[in-house]
């Protein structure tokens, strides 16, 4: 993923969460569309309004991202996706372990770019849900400073707890996609557990990096 598609990711409020996490009640019975826009907003705004987050805070960026975005994100749903077949296969050990070290990469990846964001705005394009749907599609674009908009689409499904998000397409690419050939390969050399091995070293190298100077992927 490119850097700049990275920057915008995180800057309209994706990041991911175990499932354990339960949204807001308020946010119930919010309606998909409704629930990016205002997550969005929030992150943005947070992130404009504090000098710190900007100078890469590293406390401050994951305090946002645990408060603001965490419990808008499916990350089981994305996890079981991106492993395919070899989802099914797994233990119900091996599936949290998975989804746990999944989540952890991407909070990684994504809270570097959250001191980056500077000027950009996001546009929505008209919602076109149902009343009886049970999954949709958020459209949107970030507009640049500099440069042509990118286009930056949401998939939310809906559960006891109310939509969450559980994969986004970047610039015509969908998360879960881009990560499927990695994960089947891994597991081909390692089997799952060799999975989440590789996915567990990669954590505790970004551990130790700046999250302004953590790779994309």
């Amino acid at each position: 993923m490119k850097p700049i598609a990275q920057l915008i990711v995180t800057a309209a409020a994706v990041a991911f969460s175990t499932s354990v996490i339960a949204a807001p009640a308020a946010a119930t019975n919010e309606a998909p569309d409704v629930l990016v826009k205002r997550v969005s907003t929030d992150v943005i705004d947070s992130v404009k309004a504090d000098k710190d987050i900007q100078a890469g805070n590293t406390k401050k960026i994951m305090d946002l991202v645990n408060t603001k975005i965490l419990p808008y994100v499916d990350s089981e749903k994305m996890t079981a996706q991106a492993a395919g077949r070899f989802w099914r296969q797994a233990t119900p050990d091996q599936q949290k372990q998975l989804a746990e070290e999944f989540r952890t990469l991407l909070v990684y990846t994504y809270a570097g770019a959250l001191s980056q964001i500077k000027n950009e705005t996001v546009e929505f394009k008209p919602f076109r849900g149902q009343p009886g749907d049970s999954e949709v599609e958020v459209k949107s674009q970030v507009n640049l400073t500099r440069g042509e908009p990118i286009t930056l689409n949401y998939r939310l499904s809906k559960g006891a707890q109310g939509w969450k998000i559980f994969d986004l397409n970047v610039m015509g690419a969908w998360l879960v996609e881009t990560y499927k050939s990695t994960f089947a390969s891994e597991i081909g050399k390692g089997g799952i557990d060799g999975l989440i091995k590789k996915l567990h070293d990669r954590n505790e190298q970004l551990a130790n990096k700046p999250l302004n100077k953590a790779p994309q992927k």
